[in-house]
């Protein structure tokens, strides 16, 4: 009875999954949330938090929401709801794909050679392989959330690997939108800070990429040799 339990759970939640993909306006939905999020004082963050989670379940694409914290919240509030919301959204797959999805996550990756070779090396260096993935992933960032919860790294270490790993491009895509904001400030003539403050902004922002950029390339040729020995 209780296999079967799962198995519908897991059926109801692929249905709704595929339903909001090819017929829901989930961008335009997601905008709006965020536009709804920023009137809600304290509770908007909380709200944004809370859809990540969502998000992350509901395999929807985390860059697109990253991207929109950045433009609604700017740099430096929008960076703690993305950190804090896509950890504990990662951490909330990772425990359905142990729990409830771990039958059809398993078969997912079954004939993943690549996989197979990450899970032999987070056997024996779980924390520092699941930082360096998050670092520079080798699968999709959602998939990868559930297809943690098949290894035997512990909750913990995965969630603060994650945490660490992840803030570099969350801060990124953070940036990303906070840019488009302010093209849309410029735009309205709204436009809040000097010229000083706008070449502050822009140099920030190019530092972080450049930076992401070459930690990424750092982190893909560690976890290489990490996985070759």
């Amino acid at each position: 009875m209780g296999k079967n339990l799962k198995r519908v759970i897991l059926l109801v939640a692929l249905a709704v999954l595929v339903a909001s993909i090819f017929v829901l306006p989930l961008k335009d939905w997601l905008v709006k949330g965020l536009e709804w999020a920023e009137g809600l004082g304290f509770w908007g963050p909380v709200f944004v938090v809370a859809f990540y989670m969502v998000a992350c379940v509901l395999f929807l694409p985390g860059s697109v929401l990253t991207i929109g914290t950045g433009f609604v919240f700017k740099i430096l509030v929008g960076a703690i709801i993305a950190s804090i919301g896509s950890t504990l959204g990662a951490c909330a797959a990772f425990l359905v794909g142990r729990t409830v999805a771990r039958g059809w996550i398993s078969r997912k990756i079954a004939a993943n050679s690549k996989f197979a070779a990450i899970d032999n090396a987070i056997s024996q260096q779980g924390f520092k392989i699941v930082f360096l993935i998050r670092l520079s992933p080798v699968l999709p960032f959602n998939f990868l959330n559930y297809a943690f919860g098949l290894t035997k790294v512990s909750f913990a270490k995965y969630a603060l690997a994650s945490w660490i790993g992840m803030f570099p491009g969350t801060l990124m895509y953070v940036y990303f939108g906070a840019g488009l904001r302010s093209f849309a400030d410029v735009a309205a003539g709204q436009v809040e800070t000097g010229i000083a403050g706008r070449v502050f902004f822009w140099f920030g922002m190019a530092a972080t990429v450049a930076v992401t950029v070459f930690v990424t390339h750092l982190a893909r040729r560690a976890l290489k040799e990490a996985i070759s020995e």
